[in-house]
């Protein structure tokens, strides 16, 4: 881990719930779409942020498998959002060496939209810098039956058997494989729930809500989460880090 802020120990990955943006505009009157769009704005802003801070790894929680249950017009909405926003994250991931990766179910999205996935990871792959996950269509229960399922596929197909599954060999299957275990999440807007985000890759995690709507986070926000993971001490099956 990197070591900046004055000596804090800055969290090599952390996690972001993405929570507010619905409310934002509600207190100022304007559509929900416009909370959105904002949200992507300070997504953009946190890249940049987390980059310079030496944060290795930043995954945020983009698009929930549950989201398909909003009103088709909040979800036309959020589609043309997400396309616009592919462009703008690909210069922004160039500007700043950053690798960009999407986690989740694919499939569901239209044509053009899982294109622009495709490119961005594409693009992007040789780049050294921080590596920014995007949970798009994203479940962790979803994404769990998907490695159990896998697994189940290679036994039958006797690549693997039942006695040589370990965590190591489940973590493999998951949609995060080669990526730490993040250090620190980070949910906005007061709410204490994991929304089906990350289950099996949070176990260990330190978590830091924060009232702060996601359109209003900004690095002083983070700076907070930091300071409160550097209060605490990290455990591990009852052993100190």
């Amino acid at each position: 881990m990197d070591t900046t802020m004055d000596g804090m120990v800055i969290p090599a990955h952390v996690a972001l719930i993405l929570d507010g943006n619905g409310r934002w505009a509600k207190k100022r009157g304007l559509p929900r779409s416009f909370g959105h769009k904002e949200g992507c704005v300070t997504v953009e802003k946190t890249v940049e942020i987390a980059a310079r801070m030496g944060i290795r790894y930043l995954t945020v929680y983009g698009f929930s498998t549950e989201n398909w249950k909003r009103s088709e017009e909040e979800v036309s909405g959020l589609m043309q959002l997400f396309r616009y926003y592919m462009v703008r994250l690909l210069k922004t991931a160039k500007e700043n060496n950053v690798r960009v990766l999407m986690i989740g179910e694919r499939s569901r999205f239209a044509p053009d939209i899982i294109e622009g996935i495709g490119r961005l990871v594409e693009e992007t792959k040789e780049n050294t810098g921080l590596t920014f996950t995007i949970a798009v269509n994203y479940g962790g229960r979803d994404e769990i039956t998907r490695a159990v399922q896998k697994i189940a596929r290679d036994c039958l197909e006797q690549k693997l058997s039942p006695e040589q599954i370990t965590e190591e060999t489940v973590a493999s299957y998951l949609d995060t494989a080669g990526i730490p275990d993040p250090d620190l999440l980070i949910r906005t807007s007061g709410e204490l729930r994991l929304s089906n985000y990350l289950l099996w890759q949070l176990a260990y995690t330190e978590i830091y809500v924060t009232d702060c709507l996601w359109p209003d986070f900004n690095r002083e926000e983070l700076e907070k989460a930091i300071i409160a993971y550097n209060r605490r001490e990290r455990r591990f099956g009852g052993a100190k880090a």
